[in-house]
């Protein structure tokens, strides 16, 4: 099985550099699924119908989340509509609207896909990430060859690097996102399980993390807060990661970077 992950799409350039680039990558590729961060959807922070529609009709499987997944009003009611096709960080408490994982089938093959947010500089207090991934594991009754990935959803690189230890043999790969900022140490681990500490962001190139470089460079010079605005135009740079997995067994056989960039 192949599959394709997109790191954070971030906004309206995030979402037309999407739907611009993604015929170019089923033909190249030939993804069985394609999954996407979705947390930033919504002109850069939450998700709405009308985004979360619009992705999905772009030719997005399944989205994930994080902690901005719940900043516009009305994210309940997109959980509600897309209850198969969007999840959030399974580790908020368990009265937030969404679920924290979901299983498909990909073919004959069982696919499990779980959503994990860090604490490390983080204000949230969430659950132990750790634990809650022991916790579903032993409740989906996983077994050796379901393919099973965990995008976590985390600030601190070494928060993402324990994941990926913790879970090295148990899962077919650990996909980081949040930070927006693509790291290059794609690797597999002794245990076949495929690791990259940041897929990176869809998002506005020539910005501050996708958001325009005026708000946050006032904020960095004054201390004082100010107005974070999306570019709306200009050219996208698009953070993806391409897994082969090995059906038999649901261990990763590969995994690489992905990026490009394409003008909106």
């Amino acid at each position: 099985m192949r599959i394709l992950f997109f790191g954070d799409i971030v906004g309206k350039v995030g979402r037309r550099a999407i739907d611009k680039i993604l015929p170019e990558y089923k033909k190249k590729y030939q993804p069985d699924l394609i999954i996407a961060n979705a947390e930033n959807l919504a002109h850069g922070v939450g998700v709405t119908i009308n985004t979360v529609e619009e992705i999905l009709n772009s030719g997005i499987d399944v989205l994930t989340g994080g902690n901005d997944t719940f900043r516009k009003t009305g994210f309940e009611e997109v959980f509600l509509q897309f209850e198969n096709k969007i999840i959030r960080p399974a580790n908020y408490p368990v009265e937030v609207a969404g679920r924290g994982y979901t299983t498909l089938k990909v073919g004959q093959q069982r696919v499990i896909i779980i959503n994990l947010n860090g604490r490390v500089f983080f204000y949230e207090n969430l659950d132990c990430p750790f634990k809650k991934f022991d916790e579903i594991y032993e409740l989906l009754k996983i077994a050796k060859n379901d393919i099973v990935l965990v995008d976590f959803h985390a600030e601190a690189t070494s928060e993402k690097s324990a994941l990926g230890w913790y879970v090295d043999g148990k899962v077919t790969a650990v996909l980081g996102t949040h930070t927006h900022i693509p790291t290059a140490d794609t690797k597999i681990l002794p245990g076949d399980t495929a690791f990259v500490t940041d897929i990176g962001m869809t998002g506005a190139r020539d910005s501050i993390i996708g958001t325009d470089k005026a708000g946050p460079l006032y904020t960095f010079l004054t201390q004082l807060p100010a107005k974070f605005e999306r570019p709306e135009d200009g050219i996208a740079q698009v953070g993806a990661i391409l897994l082969d997995i090995d059906n038999k067994n649901g261990r990763a056989k590969s995994i690489k970077r992905v990026d490009t960039e394409v003008l909106i």
